[in-house]
């Protein structure tokens, strides 16, 4: 008889995946198609939590996830399984998933560790930039006052997670794309609760402004001004927690609390 073998995280997670609805997984070579369509599942389902299409704390089946964003099951498995592995997203054999819920303590810990990680990228890229990389930045500083004043939450995030990705680029590190981007993740679905909830025109102007301050920093090769830019943009984040602590309502933080009675 052959020796009984322990199964692997990974294996694991696909078994659990399997029972909320998802069936194997095929493995793929990096710099395959199905890697790019697992990229495109990731980024269409960022929307999706940043926005709250799908909502902190929310129960969903892994077939409507899929229906959502139009694509297969594979790139679809393989997204919620990094989403898994990046907190972001629960799963619960034979019970589906759960989008995560926004825990603000929690949250607030972690913009401690985005402070220090910004500001060793944003000193990165200072150094490291290149012409390419500074030309898309350039564009982005340009397009943020082109569109200021007419520019909404949703709008933003898109620019927001464009000057992350360049700037990731041009620091010339791979290991902090994946180490950065769920901290970004969350605190873009922070700031969109912030922005959507408590200060729609000054906050989102505000965090405009201040973006593009580091973005001139990064630009000007200026390592000192880009970390002091980067401290101000946490530091607006960090200011939108009293906020929303005292402000929102706690199913808004988590669907699956049950809304207090309202008289009015």
């Amino acid at each position: 008889m052959g020796a009984v073998r322990n199964r692997t995280d990974e294996e694991m997670m696909d078994a659990e995946l399997d029972a909320a609805g998802s069936g194997p997984t095929p493995r793929t070579e990096p710099g395959s198609r199905a890697v790019s369509l697992a990229e495109t599942a990731y980024d269409r389902i960022e929307e999706l939590i940043v926005h709250f299409t799908l909502r902190p704390g929310a129960d969903v089946k892994m077939q409507t996830v899929q229906t959502m964003i139009g694509l297969g099951r594979t790139p679809t498995h393989q997204a919620i399984r990094r989403f898994a592995a990046e907190t972001l997203i629960i799963i619960r054999p034979r019970d589906g998933l759960q989008i995560s819920p926004i825990d603000l303590m929690r949250d607030r810990r972690l913009l401690r560790l985005r402070r220090d990680m910004d500001r060793f990228v944003v000193e990165l890229a200072a150094e490291r930039l290149s012409g390419n990389h500074r030309n898309q930045l350039l564009h982005l500083v340009q397009r943020l006052r082109d569109r200021r004043d007419g520019m909404d939450a949703v709008e933003f995030n898109g620019y927001d997670r464009a000057l992350d990705q360049t700037i990731l680029a041009a620091a010339g590190e791979p290991f902090l794309d994946r180490t950065l981007r769920p901290l970004h993740i969350v605190f873009r679905r922070i700031g969109w609760l912030y922005l959507s909830e408590i200060d729609r025109e000054v906050g989102l102007k505000e965090t405009i402004d201040r973006h593009i301050d580091l973005l001139e920093a990064v630009i000007a090769r200026d390592a000192v001004r880009a970390k002091a830019a980067s401290d101000l943009l946490i530091d607006f984040a960090d200011s939108m927690f009293g906020p929303l602590e005292t402000s929102i309502a706690p199913e808004l933080l988590d669907a699956s609390v049950v809304p207090l009675f309202d008289p009015t």
